[in-house]
């Protein structure tokens, strides 16, 4: 297939692509941890562990193998419920990988949410893949349970971060690394664009779920609400370990970018993106959890890391994929990475109240490899 030729076939494939709280408990015997927000905490991409060619070891899903007729897969083994209407809540995502003891750990986060899910019906929120808003589920809950500590990220799906990334995708196949066409300058220029208004309703969504627990009977000393930021998929163009002639950063590595570009998105786009998202928490008294160096030396194509192996030196992000899988994984945490995030909410959790950002150790697992600084 020729660059043009794959081009299409991106295009093709991309393109596939409230109820009331109960009486006050925040005194209630059950404790609990709840995320809000969208694919990035939800768990989309958990099913992976690595990057392997064949789904043997990789593939969470896999069960029922033999030597003549393979091996079945079977999504809801990972996803549950929330695979039947693509929330694709992962059973190892942040906020049930996080080591928080609490009595219970609620995951309402939903691939594809935008910060209009998050708000309440009330002001303005709207339904996604059938659900309420979060921040009504979220009223509904902590009327049940004594809620100790929410969790939100989302903001990604408002600037069009996903788009954005597959369109340097297509700019690698439909160009080459004598004339490589980059998409760096005009994908900076979008998301500067529309990082006004993620900030805004941001700030309104993390409002709204302070409403939502008033609304309950907590104040704010009652429980912590943490924002999170977003990880880059990709390292740094230095760090890739393919070459950028031929097509090995798509058949091998799934990574189809010029460095100069996956340089953006790490660099660039990821960090106003993270900025933007932990002024709106500022705005509101929440505290903020940078998470731009959480996968770090895991990335997708880091010649740091393997394809797949052990957690310590395997990749923590799903690749590009059309064959396997939803290709709505792809470019996700897979089961390492989220349980790495999970490890980052444990620690900040651990601390007093503030501002934090957690880093990964290159060659090191989630289990031993996670460190928490202060930000000033």
């Amino acid at each position: 297939m020729g660059r043009l030729g794959f081009a299409a076939a991106i295009a093709v494939a991309i393109g596939g692509l409230a109820a009331q709280p109960a009486a006050a408990s925040p005194g209630s015997a059950t404790t609990a941890i709840v995320s809000l927000g969208d694919s990035f905490i939800s768990g989309e991409g958990g099913r992976w562990m690595g990057n392997g060619r064949g789904r043997s070891g990789t593939d969470r899903a896999v069960f029922a193998c033999n030597r003549w007729a393979g091996c079945r897969h079977d999504p809801h083994r990972v996803y549950g419920a929330s695979e039947d209407n693509g929330c694709h809540r992962s059973d190892v995502a942040p906020i049930l990988s996080s080591p928080v003891a609490v009595g219970e750990a609620v995951n309402l986060a939903c691939s594809g949410a935008r910060v209009e899910n998050v708000w309440r019906a009330t002001a303005g929120g709207r339904r996604l893949r059938g659900e309420p808003p979060q921040a009504d589920q979220l009223a509904a809950l902590a009327g049940r349970d004594d809620v100790r500590l929410v969790v939100v990220t989302v903001g990604a799906n408002d600037v069009g971060f996903g788009r954005l990334v597959i369109a340097c995708a297509l700019a690698w196949a439909r160009s080459s690394p004598i004339d490589p066409r980059l998409c760096r300058g005009r994908a900076q220029a979008g998301l500067e664009a529309a990082l006004p208004a993620m900030r805004r309703g941001l700030r309104r969504a993390l409002r709204q779920v302070r409403a939502a627990m008033a609304g309950a009977g907590y104040r704010s000393r009652d429980y912590r609400l943490i924002a999170t930021g977003y990880a880059s998929p990709f390292p740094s163009g230095r760090w890739i370990r393919y070459s950028q002639s031929g097509w090995s950063r798509l058949t091998d590595g799934g990574c189809p970018l010029w460095d100069a570009d996956a340089s953006w998105a790490a660099e660039l786009a990821t960090p106003s993106i993270v900025a933007a998202m932990r002024a709106a928490a500022a705005g509101v008294g929440a505290e903020f959890l940078d998470l731009q160096h959480a996968l770090e030396g895991h990335q997708l194509c880091d010649r740091r890391a393997q394809p797949s192996g052990p957690p310590a030196t395997a990749e923590w992000v799903r690749r590009l994929d059309f064959t396997q899988g939803s290709v709505r994984e792809s470019l996700h945490p897979n089961a390492y990475g989220q349980r790495a995030i999970g490890a980052c909410i444990g620690l900040a959790y651990a601390r007093p109240g503030g501002d934090y950002a957690c880093r990964a150790m290159p060659g090191r697992s989630y289990t031993n490899g996670m460190r928490l600084e202060r930000l000033k």
